[in-house]
């Protein structure tokens, strides 16, 4: 696939989620096959005031592989300034992207996020602020859902927006803001969004391991697949998804070793990053997605959350080791 002046390796996608794509995170997805990997998400307004916590959220001092980040806000001129802002300030990222799907009430009641869906326009106007901001060099996309709710199905109208005003890419998650994440995402949705545009489609929703994204390809007929919480603690499933799509033999299942090492890496870096009291909060919840499939994970999974300092992750590994 090529983005503008990008050439995209193949395999999925990592997608964006607040509070989990930190750096550490990031590194390890993209050193297993990810196609590109995505920041978590910051305020286009906070940064329009100088927020230097919105700011480090998209800092990667040594990114592994494409970097994209990604801003949400609900103004044209607000996230064209953010995004002068940035590079402004040497936040250094290889494809530029808007959040116009995440559910979440705080950033909905703002008019951003899934909410922009309401508003197909103003989609169009958003991306084409972006677009005059970064010039024409730089890859733009967007990700988005298939519409706000059943009576707002707008996904292919804002699709339109999105590509007549600069986008280069789609990533559609197959659900309604109103579903949220509880229900089987809705491929027929996805697939007539590919069907209304040009320009490269990713389809994104419930892809646990690489049948589930080469079905979900099928069913869609889009260009890639982009997948969140399904690699979380199996940074492995894109190296399986990354054979799948090439017609490769796939990869082995990880070892139990290879799985506590990579649970120890990735929060060893991001204490590293952020310093243990920041780090370890954040690390419990990565944790628990490792125990996914052990015995006693139940057990493991309440160990996971009481971890405090470093140390502790060397224990939970001892725990998991006498459990198996």
């Amino acid at each position: 696939m090529q983005l503008r002046n990008l050439s995209i390796p193949a395999g999925a996608v990592f997608a964006p989620m607040a509070g989990l794509t930190d750096a550490a995170c990031r590194h390890l997805m993209a050193d297993h096959g990810a196609a590109w990997t995505v920041s978590e998400m910051a305020s286009a307004k906070a940064l329009n005031f100088g927020d230097r916590k919105s700011l480090e959220l998209l800092r990667d001092k040594h990114p592994h592989g494409l970097y994209a980040v990604q801003l949400f806000g609900a103004e044209p001129e607000s996230m064209a300034k953010a995004i002068l802002f940035i590079r402004e300030k040497g936040i250094q990222f290889d494809i530029l992207d808007i959040n116009m799907g995440c559910p979440a009430p705080k950033i909905t009641s703002s008019g951003a996020g899934s909410k922009l869906l309401l508003d197909p326009p103003l989609c169009g106007q958003m991306v084409a602020a972006a677009r005059r901001a970064l010039g024409e060099d730089t890859p733009l996309t967007v990700k988005m859902r298939i519409g706000w709710d059943a009576d707002h199905m707008t996904g292919v109208e804002v699709a339109r927006q999105l590509e007549a005003n600069g986008a280069d890419l789609i990533a559609v998650h197959g659900r309604t803001r109103e579903q949220m994440y509880i229900p089987p995402i809705d491929t027929a949705a996805i697939a007539a969004i590919k069907q209304a545009v040009k320009i490269p489609v990713l389809a994104n929703g419930d892809v646990t391991d690489a049948d589930g994204a080469v079905a979900l390809l099928k069913a869609t007929g889009c260009d890639g697949v982009m997948i969140g919480r399904g690699a979380l603690g199996d940074p492995w499933l894109f190296e399986q998804v990354r054979a799948a799509l090439l017609g490769e033999e796939c990869p082995p299942e990880p070892t139990l070793n290879q799985r506590m090492a990579a649970l120890r890496a990735q929060i060893y870096e991001m204490c590293e990053e952020k310093g243990e009291w920041a780090a370890m909060p954040q690390a419990r919840s990565q944790a628990m997605h490792y125990m996914k499939g052990l015995r006693g994970a139940a057990a493991l999974r309440r160990y996971c959350s009481m971890l405090e300092h470093f140390t502790d992750v060397d224990k939970l590994i001892d725990a998991v080791y006498k459990l198996q």
